[in-house]
């Protein structure tokens, strides 16, 4: 049944939803366009780092929402916020103002160093926006450069630069111009550049491609190419940026400065939000007109992102997630150095981690979620953590223990020599 029946009232049945997990699952089974392989879990409800699911399970969440639950699930900072903006719009047109936009437009400019920022719903439409004006500092160039294994969105414009066959081939032919090379690869990055490149976009930490960062002398080069070139410096921080590596931009370690950076996921506190930041290479090219949006910027979201620096600014979250982070490396790498091959690489910073395995990744994905531990994955061999900045230490302590346990062999190596012992003796 996807409809019950709970009372009537005057005579007349008040119909609701059936929100069960079955009914739930074949609801969207009849009416959705199958666009994700889910899994069949049903979370209602979270606290901090917790998950509560239909049946009143709880779990770690180190997947915050696929990086968008920095400040985890009900914090008080962001509810309170929720609470006094929807007391007044939930949407302006962008024809006109509104004050969370510019508050929140200084904040992000004054920390990142650029100029200007520009306002969309996710972070494919910022892709989208980048590459665009991209092209109002370079009109005529047909080039962009990108690295090969990227992710930058589903829409068409980022989908041709992102570096992955499986998402591009079946919507092929893509937008023409994109030349990708192989990450950390400075000789193919140099060769690739010429006169003809509007812009190279990068990903200072390769998300989807299974946590990759790219090295400081990788970033330093295309500084230096794209200056030597005049092509538009792009940094997509969507999935590293606002906090996730230790410091707010992931792209500070390294000193390196781009023309434009590009956000989303955290940025709403939940909320769909998107952000283009650009900065002097763009001044004075992006006219009205050139690009918009009906809901971006919204007053709701930008009031969360708003609230979301506040919260990292006043409790030190940064430090935080780099203290806590390097104690998660250092175990990591301990777990690794016992896993018998299990785990072949550790990759990451901060609450960002990706645990590259000798196997297929989702299985021990779904394991870990049935003993507790939301985790997503990467690739095909990657179990990829983004948990909430606030996540306790307990937490990723117990998590530790429980990825030793299901990765440990049934039987240990040297039992199994005992056995095969006692089995030649009886033989």
């Amino acid at each position: 049944m996807l409809w019950h029946c709970p009372e009537e009232t005057e005579g007349h049945n008040l119909l609701q939803p059936d929100e069960s997990p079955a009914a739930v699952e074949s609801r969207e089974q009849a009416f959705l366009l199958t666009t994700y392989a889910r899994t069949s879990f049903h979370p209602r409800s979270g606290k901090g780092a917790r998950l509560t699911d239909a049946a009143g399970k709880e779990y770690w969440d180190l997947l915050g929402g696929i990086a968008v639950n920095a400040l985890g699930h009900q914090h008080p900072r962001l509810i309170q916020a929720l609470r006094d903006e929807s007391r007044q719009l939930l949407h302006v047109s962008n024809l006109f103002y509104h004050p969370a936009q510019g508050i929140l437009a200084e904040r992000l400019v004054r920390a990142s160093g650029l100029n200007r920022a520009f306002f969309c719903n996710s972070g494919t439409e910022a892709n989208e926006a980048a590459l665009k004006f991209s092209r109002l500092a370079n009109p005529g160039r047909s080039e962009f450069v990108a690295l090969e294994e990227s992710f930058h969105g589903r829409t068409m414009g980022s989908l041709a630069l992102t570096g992955h066959e499986a998402y591009r081939s079946p919507f092929l032919p893509m937008v023409p111009g994109a030349i990708f090379v192989p990450p950390n690869d400075i000789a193919a990055l140099t060769a690739a550049v010429s006169e003809r490149t509007c812009a190279i976009l990068l990903e200072p930490v390769m998300g989807e491609g299974g946590i990759v960062p790219l090295t400081d002398e990788f970033l330093i080069a295309a500084r230096q190419l794209a200056d030597r070139s005049g092509a538009v410096l792009i940094f997509d921080e969507i999935q590293c940026g606002l906090g996730r590596t230790g410091t707010l931009f992931a792209y500070e370690k390294s000193g390196v400065v781009p023309d434009i950076v590009t956000l989303a996921k955290p940025l709403g506190g939940g909320l769909p939000l998107g952000a283009v930041i650009t900065g002097p290479a763009l001044e004075g090219l992006v006219k009205p007109g050139h690009h918009g949006t009906t809901f971006g910027g919204n007053p709701i979201a930008c009031r969360l992102g708003i609230a979301l620096l506040d919260e990292i600014e006043h409790s030190h979250l940064l430090e935080r997630v780099t203290v806590l982070g390097k104690w998660f490396g250092q175990q990591l790498e301990s777990l690794r150095g016992q896993s018998n091959g299990a785990i072949v690489e550790i990759r990451g910073s901060g609450m960002m981690w990706g645990i590259e395995l000798d196997r297929l990744a989702a299985p021990v994905a779904k394991e870990l979620l049935a003993r507790g531990f939301v985790v997503g994955t990467a690739r095909e061999r990657v179990l990829r953590l983004l948990p909430p900045y606030i996540v306790p230490k307990k937490a990723l302590a117990e998590f530790l223990v429980t990825l030793q346990a299901v990765l440990a062999p049934a039987v240990t190596l040297p039992a199994r020599e005992q056995l095969s012992n006692r089995q030649r003796s009886v033989a």
